[in-house]
C-alpha cells in the first residue's frame, strides 16, 4: 500500500541528491585545482548558482554572435547561460585547465570548448576569424594581474566584439575590475554598469559589464547601475584634496582680521 508513496518521495529526493553530490564534486576539483595554482584560480569554490544568475541576466539570449565565456570551470555560469535560454551551440568555452576542459566536454556537448590562455585571446580564438562575438563573461581573477594585462584583455575582446558587444565580469572587490579610471584612454574608451552585491553568494559579489563609451545601442539591464568614471582622475583630486588645501594655507596666512590670536 505504501509502496508508491515511497517511490514518488524517491523520485523527487533522487535529483536533488544527484545535484548536492555534483556540487561537492565540483567544489572538491576546483579546491584541488586551486591548490596547485592559486593565482590562476583566483578563488576556492565555483561561482554560487545565485551569481552565475547574475552574470547570465547581463547577456541578452536573442542577441546575434557567439556567447565567450573566460575561465568556466565546472560550469555553473555555461549552466546559467543555457537556462537564461543561450542556445548551447553559440557558448565558446575558454579554459586553461585540461581537467575541466574534459569536464566542460562531458557537461555542455554541444558547446565548443577551448583550451587556451584567455589573455591571448585573439590567438585562443583564431579559429572563430571573422563570426560575430556578441558577449565575453568573464570568471577571471582579474585582480592577480597587472593592470595593463587587464586593459590589454578588454581591449582584445572588444576588437573581436565590435563597438556593440558586452564584457562582463563578477568580483569580490569594492571597485572596478577594470582599472578604467587609471587609464586615460581606457576611461575614454569604455563605460562600466555594476549590479548591487550578490548577498547568496559566498563571499558576496558584484558583477560589472563593461560596453564601449561609444555604442550606439546599449541594452538596458535592470539589475546593474552605471559607473561613470572620470576621464581626468587628477582633476576629482585636485578639486576634493588640493585645493581645500591652499584654501587652509591661505586663511593661516592672511592671519586674524579681528587682532585676535
Amino acid at each position: 500500500m505504501n509502496s508508491k508513496p515511497m517511490r514518488t518521495r524517491d523520485a523527487r529526493v533522487a535529483p536533488v541528491r544527484g545535484k548536492l553530490e555534483q556540487r561537492l564534486a565540483d567544489e572538491a576539483r576546483f579546491f584541488g585545482a586551486w591548490l596547485d595554482s592559486p593565482k590562476s584560480m583566483g578563488a576556492v569554490s565555483p561561482s554560487g548558482r545565485f551569481l552565475a544568475r547574475a552574470m547570465a541576466r547581463c547577456v541578452d539570449p536573442a542577441s546575434d554572435g557567439l556567447i565567450v565565456e573566460l575561465g568556466p570551470g565546472t560550469g555553473p555560469v555555461t549552466e546559467a547561460l543555457a537556462a537564461r535560454g543561450v542556445a548551447p551551440e553559440r557558448l565558446v568555452l575558454v579554459e586553461y585547465d585540461g581537467a575541466f576542459c574534459k569536464l566542460l566536454e562531458r557537461r555542455f556537448p554541444q558547446a565548443q570548448v577551448i583550451r587556451g590562455d584567455a589573455y591571448r585571446l585573439r590567438d585562443t580564438l583564431s579559429a572563430f576569424g571573422g563570426r560575430k562575438i556578441s558577449a565575453v563573461v568573464s570568471s577571471l581573477p582579474l585582480l592577480t594581474r597587472p593592470d595593463a594585462d587587464r586593459i590589454a584583455l578588454l581591449d582584445d575582446a572588444f576588437a573581436l566584439m565590435g563597438p556593440e558587444g558586452a564584457f562582463i565580469q563578477f568580483t569580490y572587490g569594492l571597485v572596478s575590475p577594470m582599472p578604467l579610471k587609471f587609464n586615460l584612454r581606457a576611461t575614454q574608451a569604455y563605460r562600466g554598469a555594476v549590479s548591487n552585491p550578490v548577498w547568496l553568494n559566498l563571499p558576496p559579489a558584484r558583477v560589472w559589464r563593461y560596453t564601449r563609451a561609444d555604442a550606439t545601442a546599449t541594452q538596458v539591464i535592470a539589475h546593474l547601475r552605471p559607473r561613470h568614471d572620470k576621464p581626468a582622475p587628477f582633476e576629482a583630486f585636485r578639486r576634493k584634496q588640493v585645493e581645500p588645501a591652499l584654501a587652509l594655507l591661505r586663511k593661516i596666512a592672511d592671519g586674524p582680521r579681528d587682532g585676535r590670536r
